[in-house]
């Protein structure tokens, strides 16, 4: 099992000696200055770029009609509208996801059903080129790419489920942020009805993606509440990885949250599979009467009510956006 982070101590380790704490202390700066030169190397290529397009500045025509018949054979007719070059062109999915609809990987089921329409023509293939010229329909509804990207961090109670819509009826996490914008947005990295915590929602595709996507490994903290003390046997063999029916399972850190009371664990995780924290204890015969996710991607509920949103800082979202960004 990998050594106990930073962030995990932060939440569940109460005691750590000195050489311990001076690891933590450099790794922390490793981090730090790898994330600050990474976002300086990305505002000096874009410097570079934009010194040379000054340099070379593209020619202007200036080129006359040769003859009064060039000059008057396109008076009156009516001009072509420009066709989108490939770079204008996007994957279906994708401009559902950047117009708030879903996640791009909830996009692309969308799709598949037959709930989506391009320029009057259901369309079940996710990577369906489009443009911003064409026009896309879901639900009957015409949607378009947002300009306005949103950020919101929400803290979310039980009894609430991360879907956009229910045709249950069933109270979703959009009800609790229905005044925090008149954009479409939606949530990033799940969380199932029973579970709390923090929870990301944006209507930026392609953060979005980056989040889910596992080669980031994006960090999570849980706090959980067993319905019985979790044996050493069993703490050890939940470090050491357990096999579950759709592959193993394993843990970055591991630690009982309070000293006295072990039925309450603290575990750090990067793994985006489907209620993959109750799956383990449960593959081990424990019941989780409690879920909490307390960390999500470095951003934490701190000074944030259960029920309660806030909107990210700059800071916040610049730092979302380098996460990790020396993995290619």
């Amino acid at each position: 099992m990998k050594r106990k982070t930073d962030n995990f101590n932060k939440f569940f380790l109460k005691k750590s000696n000195s050489a311990i704490k001076e690891e933590i202390k450099q790794e922390k700066k490793a981090e730090k200055k790898a994330r600050r030169e990474a976002i300086e190397k990305h505002f000096e290529e874009k410097r570079k770029k934009k010194e040379l397009g000054l340099a070379n500045p593209k020619p202007v025509d200036v080129q006359r009609p040769s003859s009064s018949v060039q000059r008057t054979s396109t008076q009156g007719a009516n001009p072509k509208p420009p066709v989108p070059s490939t770079e204008d062109l996007i994957p279906l999915n994708k401009y559902l996801s950047h117009s708030g609809v879903s996640s791009r990987r909830d996009a692309a089921e969308l799709i598949k059903q037959g709930k989506v329409m391009l320029n009057g023509k259901v369309v079940t293939e996710p990577g369906t080129k489009v443009s911003k010229q064409d026009t896309v329909k879901v639900g009957g509804k015409k949607i378009t790419i947002s300009r306005n990207f949103v950020y919101i961090l929400l803290n979310k109670p039980k009894d609430y489920i991360t879907t956009t819509d229910d045709p249950l009826g069933r109270k979703t996490v959009l009800d609790l942020i229905r005044n925090a914008t008149t954009e479409r947005v939606y949530p990033v990295g799940r969380l199932d009805r029973n579970t709390s915590g923090v929870l990301l929602l944006t209507n930026d595709g392609d953060l979005a993606q980056k989040l889910a996507h596992p080669k980031h490994e994006i960090k999570k903290i849980y706090h959980a509440v067993l319905d019985k003390v979790l044996s050493k046997s069993d703490f050890d063999a939940i470090a050491a990885g357990v096999e579950l029916e759709d592959g193993p399972a394993y843990v970055d850190a591991l630690a009982y949250a309070d000293a006295k009371d072990k039925t309450q664990i603290g575990l750090e995780i990067h793994s985006g599979r489907n209620r993959i924290v109750r799956r383990i204890f449960e593959h081990l015969g424990y019941d989780v009467k409690g879920l909490d996710r307390v960390m999500y991607a470095g951003l934490t509920k701190k000074n944030v009510q259960r029920g309660k949103w806030r909107l990210l800082s700059e800071k916040e979202i610049r730092i979302l956006k380098y996460l990790n960004s020396s993995i290619k």
